[in-house]
């Protein structure tokens, strides 16, 4: 088996799972003894997530946003919140600090207009050694694609969510 670090993922598509996939990996990380960071953009919600610290205390969890905006154009809010949370991951990805970033629904956050593909690449790409990437949210930017070492789609086939049923505690959030 290779214990080589370092790659960069994405997990992008309209199916469920992008976060989900992250989140696990997170947790197979901690368990191997790694640290995780786990940057949520456009997020600001109640999420399973934020308990992690107390089970894991090498998972460092931050949200940059005050919730979703696909019903809502962004504001200046959205705006700022975004761009010092991709402040806030650079640290992160520069220290060494971290055998794991995700940047959770970045993806969004690019495409939504809050952030540029150009400065997220930035700051990925200067990265410490060794330090593993995970990118999440539909509609990755093709620069993210082009770049990245593993692309993964989740493609909704069938959802519930169209049957009116809404997000549940504990299993989508």
């Amino acid at each position: 088996m290779s214990e080589k670090y370092g790659y960069v993922q994405i997990n992008t598509g309209n199916g469920k799972g992008k976060t989900t996939a992250a989140f696990g990996t997170s947790l197979r990380m901690l368990i191997r003894g790694k640290s995780v960071f786990f940057g949520q953009f456009i997020k600001g919600t109640d999420t399973a997530e934020l308990e992690m610290p107390k089970y894991f205390p090498e998972f460092t969890i931050k949200q940059f946003g005050k919730g979703c905006f696909i019903m809502r154009k962004p504001d200046e809010e959205d705006i700022r919140m975004a761009h010092e949370g991709l402040k806030v991951a650079a640290e992160a990805l520069k220290s060494g600090r971290y055998g794991l970033v995700v940047l959770d629904e970045v993806n969004v956050a690019v495409s939504g207009g809050l952030l540029t593909a150009a400065e997220v690449l930035e700051a990925v790409k200067n990265r410490a050694e060794g330090t593993e990437v995970i990118m999440t949210g539909r509609d990755a930017p093709s620069e993210f694609i082009e770049y990245a070492d593993l692309v993964t789609e989740m493609k909704k086939v069938k959802h519930y969510f169209d049957e009116g049923i809404s997000a549940r505690k504990g299993i989508e959030y």
